[in-house]
């Protein structure tokens, strides 16, 4: 089976359960693996017998609990410290016979292990906000008490990506979930509708991020 694995700037903590899993041409081994912070598409391939599960985070909260980018899939060979109980969580998931179980599995260690009180700084989040509320990165110091220079600077420590990257991201990502969601749609509407300048502008954008074109949604 291959998946297109979409960008949505997030990092991700995968649990390789078994079988054979590749990201691309990289073949993910068994165990508690960290992947990159996604900026563009991915194919992921799954071998028959394959298991896996994940939890996906916005990249500023996986740097928060893990304290570390990774450039590549790394497997933990340890809890990081704001992630107790990680490795252990592996070995139950293993026991697991289903999805359901897994997935509750999952959420009940996540209530009881994540503390995501004033883990980014306040000015971070307040430009995240403000970029989702379809601000302009450029015109971010207009909202928050802090200069531009400062904010690029919280994006690249805490996001991996500039302001810009992550809004142009968020972007495609809004386009696709439209498109999705409403089947045969007007796509030059929709360029206009989220913010690309042109149709041929939305087609380049997904191209570069989704690896897909609009119409291939």
């Amino acid at each position: 089976m291959v998946k297109l694995l979409h960008s949505e700037a997030c990092s991700s903590i995968w649990f390789s359960l078994a079988g054979e899993v590749r990201i691309g041409d990289i073949a993910i081994p068994e165990g508690v693996v960290v992947l990159p912070v996604e900026k563009v598409a991915a194919q992921v391939s799954l071998a028959p017998g394959s298991e896996l599960a994940g939890i996906r985070f916005q990249p500023a909260i996986g740097y928060g609990l893990i304290r570390q980018h990774f450039g590549r899939p790394m497997v933990l060979t340890r809890d990081p410290r704001q992630l107790p109980g990680l490795i252990p969580l592996f070995s139950r998931l293993k026991t697991c016979c289903n999805n359901v179980s897994r997935v509750s599995t999952m959420q009940s260690w996540a209530e009881n292990n994540f503390r995501l009180t004033r883990l980014i700084p306040g000015a971070l989040q307040q430009a995240l906000d403000c970029i989702r509320d379809d601000a302009e990165p450029g015109s971010l110091t207009q909202h928050l008490e802090v200069s531009q220079r400062h904010v690029e600077r919280l994006f690249k420590h805490w996001m991996e990506m500039t302001p810009k990257q992550y809004q142009r991201i968020l972007r495609v990502k809004r386009a696709i979930n439209y498109i999705r969601e409403h089947g045969q749609v007007n796509l030059a509407e929709i360029a206009h509708q989220f913010g690309f300048s042109d149709q041929a502008h939305m087609t380049r954008e997904f191209r570069a991020i989704a690896r897909i074109t609009p119409g291939k949604v």
